[in-house]
């Protein structure tokens, strides 16, 4: 099984990956225009400092009665460490004078004004007194390389706190930006046969306004295209139940008038016919009243007054007459916003079912658990798990031999489902080892 793409993931990977990438191609990029900079601030520096020191070398050199060759200046009262050391050479490459850190031995740098630079230093001659004096001045590439690490590290060490504060202001940006898709999805997700309206596209970001153009002109073809089908379907129901009706009105007066024989039985067979004909009229007829959506109100109703009144109708009639037995307490109540002949069609298809697909002298239950939760059981043939899943499907039924149209479980569920409600069927029934309990949680 594939793993699903997450754009959110993906997004701040990709922001935070390409931030941090930027942030070290910046401070790479400053790093080496730094150090270029640095050069050339350190090369003028190197050079001012000697062209300054010159004058003193040459006073310190002529006008002291000390002669000793080679010596530092003031040797006994310098003990910092130096970063530029010098040396100032005759004509001969002697060393004259030094500064109190530099080497008594001459720098491998030539004789001749400019700059030479040397494994370990950057040194620049100056010369005077007729090219009889040479003055070096040595800068140490440690100290060089120091400092550009030191101005590189300022670059690269805020990156350490920065990339996790990225991180929760991305997060928190991206989610932010992707939070009219979460609308978008929960628009989409609250469509279906029964709310069919178009989804509004003025709040909607314009890369999403126009998928919601798309999407509406889809849902107006669909509402067109389920209403010409919920229209044809009522219309011909309708058209069917007279003249079917009056059909099985001929059919059972002219079983009466013909004698016993091969014509009654053809008659009988006929009026068979027709019965599951006018059940199948009334089921679709039910079936277009549950499709356009009827199952909720605004006003609330008093659902066990309902179940009374199914019941009691159920037990008029001769053909269930004894076989309805309703477990319900005389001041019982169920008060829902749900519309009354809804929950009646769902009601009178759960016991003709269970009426239907039990056993045939069995009782019918009817009973009201925990105060939200109708029970509909019988007794009878336990039914296969397999099968219990697939019942709410038109035209489904448990046997192909059994009676019925298979659209009176799928009706309930569909109009179950407007109502907010859960349908739910078990075999073997609650609290026996046989039989079927359809379970109606409002």
């Amino acid at each position: 099984m594939s793993r699903q793409i997450s754009v959110t993931r993906q997004l701040m990977r990709w922001l935070i990956g390409v931030a941090v990438v930027f942030w070290f191609a910046a401070a790479g990029l400053a790093a080496f225009v730094m150090h270029h900079e640095y050069q050339e601030v350190f090369d003028s520096a190197l050079q001012e400092t000697t062209q300054r020191l010159m004058p003193l070398v040459v006073d310190d050199l002529y006008q002291r009665a000390n002669t000793s060759v080679p010596r530092s200046i003031d040797e006994a009262t310098l003990s910092h460490e130096e970063h530029l050391l010098y040396q100032a050479r005759d004509a001969r490459g002697q060393v004259l004078l030094h500064s109190h850190d530099a080497p008594q031995a001459p720098f491998e740098a030539p004789l001749r004004p400019g700059f030479y630079q040397t494994a370990t230093h950057r040194i620049y001659t100056e010369t005077a007194l007729s090219g009889t004096l040479f003055l070096q001045v040595a800068d140490p590439l440690d100290h060089r390389w120091e400092a550009m690490r030191e101005s590189a590290l300022s670059l690269l060490v805020p990156v350490l706190p920065l990339a996790p504060l990225s991180l929760v202001v991305i997060w928190l940006v991206v989610r932010r930006s992707l939070k009219p898709i979460g609308t978008f999805r929960h628009e989409i997700g609250a469509r279906d046969s029964a709310n069919l309206m178009p989804i509004e596209v003025e709040k909607l970001p314009v890369e999403l306004a126009t998928i919601a153009s798309s999407v509406n002109h889809l849902l107006a073809r669909l509402s067109h295209a389920i209403e010409a089908e919920r229209e044809f379907t009522a219309n011909a129901a309708h058209e069917l139940r007279t003249p079917v009706a009056g059909a099985l009105a001929q059919v059972q007066q002219l079983s009466r008038e013909l004698p016993k024989g091969t014509a009654r039985t053809r008659a009988q067979d006929i009026e068979t016919a027709l019965m599951r004909l006018a059940r199948l009229t009334e089921k679709l007829l039910q079936l277009a009243r549950a499709d356009s959506g009827i199952g909720l109100t605004q006003a609330p109703a008093d659902l066990a007054a309902i179940i009374r009144l199914v019941a009691a109708d159920f037990e008029r009639g001769s053909q269930h007459a004894g076989r309805i037995v309703l477990d319900l307490e005389p001041s019982a109540t169920l008060v829902r916003k749900v519309d009354v002949d809804a929950f009646g069609i769902v009601l009178r298809n759960l016991i003709e079912n269970a009426l239907t697909h039990g056993a045939s002298e069995g009782n019918v239950t009817i009973s009201l658990k925990d105060q939200d939760t109708i029970s509909v059981s019988n007794t009878g043939p336990i039914v296969p798990a397999e099968k219990l899943a697939k019942l709410t499907a038109r035209f489904q039924r448990a046997s192909a031999r059994a009676a019925g149209t298979g659209l009176g479980l799928s009706i309930a569920e569909t109009l179950v489902r407007q109502m907010g409600g859960s349908l739910r069927f078990r075999s073997p029934a609650s609290n026996g080892t046989d039989g079927f309990d359809a379970l109606l949680t409002l």
